[in-house]
């Protein structure tokens, strides 16, 4: 409850009566509160500030998003992007990226770098600290890490196809170093690249391979010119799950460029929210 005082101004006039004693006019009647009662509602709106700044922070949610949400997505497409299922029994096995994997790897890189997707000294800087230069390293070593995989994902394992598609996708690296690109028009031709290669490997050399449950004899009977590809083209076989997961493995990536900042700055990562 607020405390009434009586406020009486040095202003006040005094008005003498010899039967009624002393009288006082224009006296100002204040409401106060305690000194006490104030610091506490001050206390307490402070303490709600503080709680909100520290609950929405900006910056603080883009460094969780970097250093922690972006290279977990980029290492599990390093692990599925090496996943296969095997055609009997639909058991997991794991194939390691081929050499030109890794060289088409550095190119793709050096294109991101070239197209403006990914400012370099802004993860490796001499302004920054030795802790945060290996942090950013790690994030380029886990993008490096998923690109090479995703290749590995989408060429073919062995034979004639693999040679194919790798001079395919190494001609379409290579005329790109010396083309024209922003980072959109970066990421689409990376996309359309990737979506083409999938589509010739699990839609189109997937239906080539003979079942490897079938017998040979009588696979060659009832579907010769389908025994024919496997035996010519020395195409693998694997169950039809494969597909998907490596379906998934593509959208997972791009999903982790989309959320890849191009620079580390942290005046530019505030300037993103």
């Amino acid at each position: 409850m607020p405390q009434l005082e009586k406020h009486i101004p040095e202003s006040a006039e005094y008005i003498s009566d010899e039967d009624d004693g002393p009288a006082i006019i224009d006296v100002d009647i204040i409401a106060t509160e305690p000194d006490s009662h104030l610091e506490t509602n001050d206390r307490r709106r402070s303490a709600n500030l503080e709680s909100v700044s520290s609950t929405v922070d900006p910056s603080r949610q883009k460094l969780i998003r970097l250093y922690f949400v972006i290279p977990l997505v980029f290492l599990t497409v390093t692990l599925l992007g090496g996943l296969r299922l095997a055609s009997a029994g639909n058991d997991f096995v794991f194939l390691k990226p081929a050499l030109i994997c890794l060289v088409l790897a550095v190119i793709l890189l050096f294109l991101y770098v070239r197209g403006g997707l990914i400012a370099l000294d802004g993860y490796i800087n001499e302004e920054f600290s030795i802790l945060r230069n290996i942090a950013n390293a790690t994030v380029l070593l886990a993008l490096f890490a998923a690109s090479a995989q995703l290749f590995n994902s989408v060429m073919p394992e062995q034979g004639l196809p693999f040679w194919v598609v790798a001079f395919c996708f190494l001609w379409t690296l290579w005329n790109n170093l010396f083309a024209d690109f922003d980072n959109k028009k970066l990421l689409r031709s990376v996309a359309a690249l990737f979506t083409f290669a999938f589509a010739a490997k699990y839609l189109v050399l997937a239906n080539l391979t003979a079942p490897a449950s079938e017998n040979w004899l009588r696979a060659m009977i009832e579907n010769p010119a389908q025994e024919a590809f496997t035996w010519i083209l020395a195409l693998p076989k694997y169950s039809a799950g494969t597909g998907y997961i490596q379906f998934f493995t593509i959208l997972l990536y791009f999903m982790g460029l989309f959320l890849l900042p191009q620079t580390t700055q942290l005046r530019n990562l505030r300037n993103d929210i």
